[in-house]
């Protein structure tokens, strides 16, 4: 990609995102995500209702009238987004591929951050943590996020959520709102989740939220006849009868069983979540994750 077209992809995503954000996202946000807890505001005379233990004494006597403290959320938090870049985020059957879906959605959460004067970083990762860009302001650095994740290129193929969420853990120290941004297939043979352990760590520390983005073609095979298939990140490829009636069956109920066992998990330990196809409008999504809090 020339630097003229990473340009204009930058400020395509821009418009569209920030424009998401104002109009629709930036109260929904705000609403969802609270700060980190009550900071002084003013002192104003005491109205019938006020809390009297919110009194001020000194300012009280020195008036001969009553005055109370007002509080107001202290509204500044650290948002890390957590962005799978492995290759399996270049399959994409519809409008897009999982990591352009994904960038939109992440770009989209950093503007509404923006709006709210909170700091925002990135990690980006496949199965490993490929780069960290530490929470900050401004515009200036919201172009910068989102330029790497379009032009970055992973140096590995894998995908391990796990070191993700550790890397977190151990990152940033004070209590941040973190979204994973991945179709989170990280899984065992069995469908469970690789990441189980990291993720009950990293839930005791941060307010994490997950947006799990896949394709269409990922729940079910169509049948196409004899297909020659290879993975992304492992490099290892087959001939798939898609044609049989049994193998679609089977495939379809290994990909609901790791469906399935992710979203147990995350019941298990409160981490909201919400599915997001490569075909599908994001709006609906994110905003049914912000009215789930």
């Amino acid at each position: 990609m020339t630097p003229q077209e990473l340009i204009k992809r930058v400020r395509k995503i821009e418009i569209k995102t920030k424009a998401l954000s104002h109009q629709i996202f930036a109260g929904e946000y705000h609403s969802a995500f609270k700060g980190r807890g009550m900071a002084f505001s003013e002192v104003r005379e005491y109205q019938y209702g006020d809390d009297v233990r919110s009194m001020d004494w000194n300012v009280t006597a020195r008036m001969s009238a009553p005055y109370v403290k007002v509080f107001e959320d202290e509204r500044e938090l650290t948002v890390v987004l957590l962005i799978d870049i492995s290759r399996s985020g270049l399959f994409g059957t519809a409008v897009k591929t999982k990591r352009e879906q994904v960038t939109e959605i992440a770009a989209t959460l950093a503007f509404s951050a923006m709006l709210n004067n909170d700091k925002v970083g990135a990690v980006l990762f496949s199965d490993r943590v490929e780069k960290f860009i530490p929470p900050k302001k401004g515009r200036s650095h919201l172009l910068h996020i989102i330029r790497e994740m379009i032009e970055y290129e992973p140096r590995h193929d894998g995908t391990d959520i796990g070191e993700a969420l550790r890397f977190l853990t151990n990152a940033i120290k004070r209590r941040c709102t973190a979204f994973v941004l991945s179709d989170m297939l990280d899984v065992k043979a069995d469908g469970t989740p690789n990441y189980e352990e990291a993720l009950k760590v990293a839930v005791n520390r941060h307010d994490l939220s997950v947006i799990r983005v896949w394709d269409p073609r990922e729940r079910t095979l169509p049948a196409v006849g004899l297909v020659h298939v290879k993975d992304s990140e492992t490099g290892a490829s087959a001939w798939i009868n898609t044609s049989s009636r049994r193998t679609r069956a089977e495939y379809a109920r290994w990909f609901g069983t790791a469906t399935e066992a992710a979203a147990r998990v995350f019941n298990r330990y409160q981490v909201d979540s919400v599915d997001i196809a490569t075909d599908q409008d994001y709006v609906k999504g994110l905003m049914a994750l912000f009215r789930k809090r």
